[in-house]
């Protein structure tokens, strides 16, 4: 589990790659991620848009941008979570996604809240001890 706080938006992240998804003879490895986002602060807030930042083994960059997750723009009262799961799917036998989303407060008050760099590990990449 992959953790982050920013001011009071906890980020945790559980990555897992899927097998049953995955061919590695095309070069096709897919991965799940399940995102909490916690409200650990004192007045409700809502998911604006997300931002992702995805480095493929070789060192590919893919950046994605829109609006909410899934589909939704939760508003997370003091005290609740939100949770959804997302795929990933990659060329390469491991990667790496980092991110951002842009929250809204009640007051009105825009503001990131950071996604914690995660690791998408396959049991396909190869691993040298240097």
């Amino acid at each position: 589990m992959y953790e982050r706080q920013t001011r009071s938006i906890h980020v945790a992240v559980k990555p897992a790659y899927l097998d049953d998804q995955s061919d590695p003879d095309d070069d096709r490895y897919v991965w799940s991620y399940t995102v909490t986002i916690e409200n650990r602060g004192q007045e409700p807030v809502q998911l604006i848009s997300r931002y992702w930042n995805i480095v493929d083994g070789i060192g590919r960059v893919q950046e994605l941008r829109g609006p909410g997750v899934v589909g939704a723009q939760p508003v997370i009262a003091p005290g609740e979570s939100f949770e959804y799961t997302s795929g990933c799917p990659l060329e390469t036998s491991s990667g790496l996604m980092s991110g951002r989303y842009q929250m809204k407060a009640a007051s009105g008050e825009a503001f990131e809240a950071e996604i914690p760099a995660f690791l998408l590990e396959s049991p396909y990449e190869r691993r040298q001890v240097h």
